[in-house]
């Protein structure tokens, strides 16, 4: 975070959530905004600039140090081809021509937009099953 911080008077009503909302990391204040975005349908600048002015500094000043969305791609589906596929279904919803589609055609995109805790597990998952990913 920066020092030039500005300073913002949180409603007493709000001074619980607000210090809640200050102890998340990154990472945790991202997948928080998103489950916002996701319960209540909308963007994530409302949410951020409404519900958390503070927090909302701290991720704009972190934003520009830590990526928080990635594309996973296949790049080589590998010697078991049958595995790499389970694993597509698995972790998409991909049918079963779609995902042997994707796994022969690779390199290919297969997931995009993910966190990083998500995109780790689909690699750590496809690399087990014998493929190859690359996070962008």
């Amino acid at each position: 975070m920066s020092e030039d911080k500005k300073e913002v008077q949180v409603p007493e009503k709000f001074q619980k959530l607000v210090s809640e909302i200050e102890k998340l990391s990154v990472l945790d204040l991202a997948e928080l905004v998103h489950v916002l975005e996701e319960k209540f349908g909308v963007s994530a600048a409302a949410p951020v600039a409404m519900a958390a002015p503070v927090a909302g500094a701290a991720v704009a000043a972190d934003a520009s140090e830590e990526k928080s969305s990635f594309n996973v791609e296949l790049t080589e589906s590998g010697t078991n081809k049958i595995g790499v596929i389970k694993v597509l279904r698995e972790v998409t919803t991909l049918g079963l021509k779609e995902a042997k589609d994707l796994v022969d055609s690779a390199p290919k995109m297969v997931k995009e937009g993910a966190t990083k805790e998500e995109a780790e597990i689909i690699k750590k998952k496809i690399e087990e099953a014998g493929g190859k990913v690359t996070l962008k």
